[in-house]
């Protein structure tokens, strides 16, 4: 028999009733129950319930002990009483009767506890990253981590591009940010650069005649981090390709991204877009989203409204219009009956971030409201309505000066439609207006 474990922690089933087990791992948490005490022995696969009655010789042993400490657990296999099973385990039906306990390890006061998500400073947690990475979120982060590589190597490769690694130490070259430096004790004074990116020594391996290309590539940058990437240093699926369109290397890659994601999912509720991926123009994303990497799970998208204020009478925007200003705004859902206090602080809010104002119009009960809609005429307010209505099914199910359909009613009933004010969508760099 195996000294340590003959089955890891997640093994264990009801079909193992009746078996003598040998189980290492952390005591992940105690149970203490007076006659009977429940551990959670936990590894890298999975947690099994253990339980030792008060009269055996390993109860006080176990009672003192403090979570983290690492055993090697003996005993029988038994089938959980009715109603006391939990369906949220693998081993949720059994548990392991207790029959010898070796402490391998012995924890004293943890600095933060393992068990449970609790979120502590990012000071605490990296100080003590053996702990927090022991963690189940951080521990499944590292474990994706692992797989999404492995598969990103896997499909390359079944694909014919070839890996390559590329020197860490090198040149400096211009790139977007500062270099990181490491003094050469060789050529005292001299300094090698940690790569930005690959990007000369990819090129040199593509005019050396090799077909395709792909690596995991290490970027060392020395810039401030921001949210989509931390600081210092970065991992990119870096490839090239020879004699190809643009077209080839969507067709190449596309499926690869959407195996990673699908294959890696957390669960079949999570749908990953099937390629070809949706293409968007630069002008058209800037325009609809706001943004040249928008996400597209935002509802919010930016609508021209120009046509519909363009000569009223509310002078701040048709006089701006004249002189070549765009208008535009966002129907907002769910905001139509907001008091007006709503909106004040939300025009406190864009002038905070540097905007003139925010303006709106609000729809509800059939009726619209606001300072701006008191300046516009009935075919105005008929046209705003029409030509921005939430969902695109209904734009066909209206004549201009007809009352809309039912449907269409319930679907723009309680929207309010904003604007803001800013420079960031102009023409002939006039200024949009609020």
């Amino acid at each position: 028999m195996k000294k340590y474990r003959t089955h890891n922690c997640y093994d264990l089933t009801e079909t193992d009733s009746g078996k003598k087990v040998i189980l290492s791992g952390w005591l992940h948490r105690k149970r203490d129950h007076g006659n009977l005490l429940f551990i959670d022995l936990r590894d890298h696969f999975g947690v099994s319930q253990c339980v030792i009655e008060h009269k055996n010789k390993y109860f006080k042993l176990l009672e003192n002990l403090k979570p983290e400490s690492v055993l090697r657990i003996s005993g029988t296999v038994v089938k959980r009483e009715s109603g006391t099973e939990n369906k949220d385990l693998k081993t949720g039906n059994i548990e392991i009767s207790i029959e010898e306990v070796v402490i391998l390890s012995e924890a004293k006061e943890l600095p933060m506890p393992v068990f449970g998500e609790q979120d502590y400073p990012e000071d605490i947690r990296l100080k003590y990253r053996f702990l927090d990475l022991r963690r189940n979120q951080m521990h499944d982060n590292i474990i994706l981590r692992s797989n999404v590589i492995s598969f990103i190597r896997k499909e390359m490769t079944d694909i014919g591009f070839l890996e390559f690694q590329t020197p860490i130490l090198t040149s400096s070259s211009p790139e977007g940010a500062r270099d990181f430096l490491v003094p050469s004790r060789l050529n005292p004074g001299k300094f090698y650069a940690l790569p930005q990116a690959p990007q000369q020594f990819k090129q040199l391996i593509m005019v050396s005649g090799f077909d395709k290309y792909f690596q995991i590539a290490p970027c060392f940058r020395d810039e401030d981090s921001r949210a989509d990437s931390s600081p210092g240093e970065v991992y990119q699926l870096d490839f090239e390709m020879s004699f190809v369109t643009q077209e080839d290397v969507f067709d190449a890659i596309e499926p690869v991204l959407f195996e990673i994601f699908d294959e890696n999912k957390k669960n079949n509720k999570i749908k990953v877009s099937k390629y070809p991926f949706r293409r968007i123009p630069y002008k058209e994303s800037m325009e609809v989203y706001g943004s040249d990497k928008p996400d597209l799970r935002n509802p919010l998208l930016i609508n021209d409204s120009t046509n519909v204020v363009k000569g009223s009478n509310f002078k701040i925007f048709s006089n701006q219009i004249e002189k070549g200003s765009v208008v535009k705004g966002i129907i907002v859902k769910n905001t139509g009956d907001q008091p007006r206090s709503f909106f004040d602080k939300l025009n406190n809010w864009a002038r905070e971030e540097g905007a003139a104002g925010l303006g709106y119009i609000s729809f509800t009960e059939n009726s619209f409201k606001g300072p701006i809609a008191k300046n516009l005429n009935e075919d105005q307010l008929l046209l705003l309505k029409y030509d921005n209505i939430p969902s695109k099914k209904y734009k066909t199910n209206f004549d201009l000066g007809l009352n809309a359909n039912k449907k269409f009613e319930e679907e723009i009933e309680k929207y309010s439609y904003n604007w803001r004010s800013g420079g960031q969508y102009t023409r002939n760099n006039s200024q949009e207006i609020s």
